[in-house]
């Protein structure tokens, strides 16, 4: 089976779209022209979708992941791991035999995703950041979250706690489920939208008010804010706050609906890509954050066009 929507795809205008890639065919020889094909696609806000994935899990790795007594815990959407720390984090104290595992386990597919990913998408491979990989063994149908916290609504992501400070997030997914998809539901990209929806929920008023400049100013001066977390970090944020906030908004775009099988892959600039996960468990998961000098497109990324909607520079 290979990604379908269940609903027939609509194709209006700024509509993420599927682009289904032969990840067999990318490796060693795989040619810059054609990595920076797949680029292009990335950042014009579609999917990049692989049907059998390039990334091989062992499986006694496969074993520990599905049956891992974490697998059906309520209390953590995801276990994440920090290539550049060697660390893991998720798991409760006194689970140090299964932390060392699954540390293992993440810390391999880390490395995995980086090697594939560094000819299949070349442009960006020299100047990326490595950021967290991650399992998500939870349910997320009917997962219990607040409002800002729950995936099953559309949104843009912003990391209230890492900003990028302009860099984009790309982010490498693997269902390594059995015998479920992965669902999810896409709408308008924010090239198509998302300025609108900026400008229409008011949410520059902070950026273009001197006064609470001059307090925003005064806070990293001070120290009482991270430094590197920028204007453009805060109005990403404002933006996906007021997406799920928005219940009419939540209804009535248009969307498309994928389903990812079982041993599949797929990639996402999830900043431009407005997304919602309906349902699915056991998905690996690794970030890349992609700096504007290695971006093909420069110009359609987020921060490009906020750039543009307030006449101001956003990042510090």
């Amino acid at each position: 089976m290979t990604a379908a929507s269940t609903r027939g795809i609509t194709n209006g205008p700024g509509l993420s779209r599927l682009v289904t890639v032969d990840g067999s065919l990318a490796g060693a020889n795989w040619p810059e022209s054609r990595a920076r094909e797949v680029c292009q696609q990335l950042e014009s806000g579609h999917i990049v979708f692989l049907p059998c994935s390039p990334i091989e899990i062992p499986v006694k790795d496969r074993e520990l992941l599905l049956g891992g007594k974490q697998s059906s815990s309520a209390y953590h959407k995801n276990i994440a791991y920090r290539p550049l720390e060697d660390k893991l984090t998720g798991l409760d104290r006194g689970e140090e035999w299964e932390a060392e595992e699954l540390r293992r386990v993440l810390q391999e597919y880390s490395r995995r995703s980086v090697e594939f990913l560094r000819s299949f998408l070349a442009p960006y491979a020299q100047k990326w950041k490595l950021e967290f990989a991650s399992f998500r063994p939870v349910e997320e149908k009917g997962r219990q979250a607040r409002l800002h916290a729950r995936n099953d609504l559309l949104h843009f992501d912003s990391f209230p706690t890492r900003p990028t400070n302009g860099a984009r997030i790309l982010r490498f997914f693997t269902n390594i489920n059995p015998k479920e998809n992965r669902v999810w539901l896409t709408s308008q990209t924010f090239e198509a939208f998302g300025a609108r929806m900026v400008k229409a929920g008011g949410l520059t008023t902070a950026l273009n008010n001197p006064l609470l400049r001059g307090v925003y100013t005064l806070a990293r001066i001070l120290h009482l804010r991270k430094t590197n977390r920028s204007p453009y970090d805060d109005l990403m944020q404002r933006c996906h706050n007021a997406m799920k906030e928005d219940g009419k908004f939540q209804e009535n775009t248009p969307k498309n609906r994928w389903e990812f099988p079982p041993n599949s892959s797929w990639m996402v600039f999830t900043d431009c890509v407005s997304h919602a996960v309906l349902s699915g468990r056991y998905a690996l998961e690794q970030t890349f954050l992609v700096p504007p000098s290695a971006l093909v497109e420069p110009q359609r990324s987020p921060l490009a066009i906020l750039e543009s909607v307030t006449g101001r520079r956003l990042t510090v």
